[in-house]
């Protein structure tokens, strides 16, 4: 438990080094705010209490609490946390970002839905500051808003970078025809486009058991017409994976010949690790002793486990934490924001792009024997990584 705990603490000044070393890039047109590293840094936190939704003042908190969590981590940087609501909303998201802006803040972190995330980077880009919101939608990214949530195309691009690197070249994309399953497609078409794989197809189905049912019959036909060597699926442990894996085999397309990858987590709920089907599955996640030191370090500090997604707020304020003890008055401009070099978050290193979207470092793991087995682990470092 103490080891965890130190490690945790021992984030900040692993990126601050980090950052000392390799200095900050200037290939990106410097927008944000002039800032004195001296005194304590006016930082808006936008989350989304105050919709009426249960689940949404969770959310909230967890989120408040991990970036008070990654204040108190801090090594000689002074934050002044201020706290903003916007109902999930985007016109009380763009209010609330000016009100902050107005109260003296340097950058915002939030908020969390896409659609409030791009109302608030709307309303306060005259002014200069930049917003790191929790949103994983590259669509709204850009400008002064970076995304902090991962990406289905950091997933895929690691997915298919790994398969490639196994002889794995022939990929077939089944994906549902929804908004989600569309832009999965999408992510892992560009991840093979920009590799030496190939694609063998796509197969879109119905998002419902009918649907998925009717798909395995197609699948089927383009794995015997166009020899795929991996299916690339975009289904998720609470959607249409069961009744993939479970009729998947059934129908002859056998994982221990044609690899199964998930652009989803298939550990969660751990229960689905026990299914037949995605035995020798691979998929891609977070540090996960890094995961666990975050989770352990939460709980002791309010006694509860933190909701999945609190870990962006404490990567914001980490990041700005790292760039502000830099000791540079353009500690909060997009080129510092974007430093090659990037940051050590909770889950494990990431970076800011200049398109305003992110990289994050995953491990690539398998299921076997009903055990999450790591096959390629989560990178410590962006020196020979990245898109």
């Amino acid at each position: 438990m103490l080891f965890r705990s130190s490690l945790a603490r021992r984030f900040l000044k692993g990126a601050a080094a980090t950052l000392a070393l390799v200095g900050l890039t200037a290939c990106v047109p410097s927008t944000g705010p002039v800032i004195s590293t001296s005194n304590p840094v006016p930082v808006a936190l936008l989350v989304p209490s105050g919709s009426g939704d249960s689940g949404d003042a969770l959310i909230a908190q967890s989120l408040e609490n991990a970036a008070r969590l990654a204040i108190s981590d801090l090594d000689g940087v002074k934050i002044d946390l201020r706290v903003y609501s916007t109902a999930g909303k985007p016109a009380t998201a763009a209010a609330a970002a000016q009100k902050a802006v107005a109260e003296g803040a340097k950058i915002i972190v939030g908020p969390l839905y896409g659609a409030a995330a791009n109302a608030a980077g709307k309303a306060v880009a005259g002014n200069g500051v930049n917003v790191l919101t929790f949103s994983n939608n590259t669509e709204i990214a850009g400008g002064n808003v970076f995304v902090l949530g991962s990406t289905f195309e950091n997933t895929a691009n690691r997915l298919v970078n790994y398969a490639t690197s196994q002889g794995k070249r022939n990929i077939l994309i089944v994906h549902a025809d929804t908004v989600p399953g569309q832009v999965g497609r999408n992510a892992i078409m560009g991840a093979i486009n920009a590799s030496s794989a190939s694609s063998a197809g796509t197969v879109a189905y119905k998002y419902s058991q009918d649907g998925v049912i009717a798909a395995v019959a197609e699948i089927k036909a383009a794995v015997e017409q166009n020899a795929p060597d991996t299916i690339f699926l975009t289904a998720s442990t609470s959607g249409a994976l069961p009744l993939f894996s479970q009729m998947l085999p059934e129908a002859g397309i056998d994982p221990q010949t044609v690899q199964y990858i998930g652009l989803t987590r298939w550990d969660l709920p751990s229960q689905t690790v026990a299914l037949p089907g995605v035995q020798g599955s691979w998929f891609a996640r977070p540090d996960e002793a890094l995961s666990r030191a975050y989770t352990d370090r939460y709980a002791q500090a309010y006694g509860g486990l933190p909701h999945n997604l609190s870990g962006l707020a404490y990567d914001g304020i980490a990041a700005i934490g790292a760039l502000v003890k830099a000791g540079k008055s353009t500690a909060l401009t997009t080129s510092a924001l974007t430093q090659g070099a990037g940051f050590q978050g909770v889950n494990g290193i990431f970076r800011l792009r200049s398109d305003g979207t992110n990289e994050r470092g995953l491990a690539v793991v398998t299921i076997r024997d009903k055990q999450v087995v790591t096959l390629d682990p989560a990178p410590k470092s962006f020196g020979g990584f990245g898109f």
